[in-house]
């Protein structure tokens, strides 16, 4: 029993700040179904980037999503000033009894002492100042040694608030308009549901991206066996240009959707399929949230603390590089992972073959 559990049937608003990227916010949403499992009657917001929101929206137990938009950092002083305060007014009209920030962040801490929650909790941190902005504390796991979503759920732990397996699965709801228009897309390519594998190569980080001919080599790898290949990649430049590399390499024809889809629409394209590919990678989380198997890519970054999340997976990693996860842009900071660049295409061939005979 915590000495310092809060009573969570004084809690009648609550606020969950996670301000990252795509891929953390959806693994911030075992957090949201635990603490509305525990307190049903509490409204649980969340605080958010605006580019992130589509992780959330529609999740059964968030009330509202307040957003902060990147660009604000581009605006001039008064109008950045202006969107601060139309926020903060915002979020201090919504008078919550408790605030859950999931980073070290100083702008949690900020909010923290303006909103002056009866309870709030963050991850430890030294320094007086971040130490009075809190009510509660949790130790941050340190070394990448626990998976991301226990690491979230440790603030609830920490507040006294119980978690049951159920409250550990990730919640990402695709929607009726996303769900139409990959219907009609797969219709038009003839691709029916659990037909095909969806293979998504790339990531906003091209450090951690599988070299362009390797994944062609899979690609012909599993059409040799009859799969249909529907390919994604945002619709960044660089993320394009090697799928039109990859296309390029590649022997067999694949489905290109590469730089079409909204996040939502891609949830709902691996939710129709029947294996998903990728990297590390906000796409790889996508699919596991909608219960996909996956087979993972992982080269720089740790596999302890990102690997696909409640479902069927195989993780796919270098043997002969001990230096790994480094967790840097590339070796040396070069940009290539020299651990994703040499891992042979038949290592990602095999897991996959493995996941298809379950």
């Amino acid at each position: 029993m915590v000495p310092d559990a809060i009573p969570l049937e004084q809690v009648k608003r609550a606020l969950i700040i996670k301000l990252r990227h795509h891929g953390d916010v959806l693994l911030t949403t075992p957090v949201f179904s635990a603490l509305k499992r525990a307190a049903p009657d509490c409204e649980i917001d969340a605080l958010v980037y605006g580019e992130t929101s589509p992780m959330l929206e529609g999740h059964p137990a968030v009330e509202r999503i307040h957003r902060i938009e990147r660009n604000w950092k581009d605006l001039g002083l008064v109008s950045r000033l202006r969107e601060e305060w139309s926020l903060y007014t915002t979020l201090r009209a919504r008078n919550y009894d408790l605030i859950i920030h999931l980073t070290d962040q100083g702008r949690g801490a900020r909010l923290s002492r303006w909103l002056k929650p009866r309870w709030s909790v963050a991850p430890a941190r030294k320094g007086q100042l971040w130490r009075r902005s809190f009510t509660h504390q949790y130790a941050a796991s340190g070394k990448a040694n626990r998976h991301r979503v226990e690491c979230n759920l440790d603030a609830l732990r920490r507040l006294g608030i119980p978690i049951d397996l159920a409250g550990k699965q990730l919640t990402l709801t695709t929607g009726f308009e996303a769900e139409t228009r990959v219907d009609s897309l797969l219709e038009q390519h003839q691709l029916e549901f659990g037909s095909f594998i969806h293979i998504h190569p790339t990531s906003r980080w091209l450090f951690k991206t599988w070299a362009p001919e390797r994944v062609a080599a899979l690609i012909d790898g599993l059409a040799a066996k009859g799969w249909p290949i529907v390919l994604t990649a945002a619709p960044d430049p660089k993320e394009l240009a090697l799928i039109e590399k990859i296309i390029a390499l590649a022997h067999a024809p694949v489905v290109n959707l590469a730089g079409q889809l909204s996040l939502k629409e891609m949830a709902a394209l691996s939710a129709h399929s029947r294996l998903f590919v990728g990297v590390d990678s906000a796409p790889m989380h996508i699919a596991a949230a909608v219960s996909t198997p996956v087979v993972a890519i992982f080269g720089p970054s740790g596999e302890l603390e990102w690997r696909p999340w409640g479902v069927p997976h195989r993780v796919v990693a270098s043997d002969f590089h001990p230096c790994r996860p480094c967790g840097l842009d590339g070796c040396g900071g070069g940009k290539i992972s020299e651990c994703l660049s040499m891992l042979p295409a038949g290592r990602v061939l095999e897991a996959c073959e493995q996941l298809l005979a379950e």
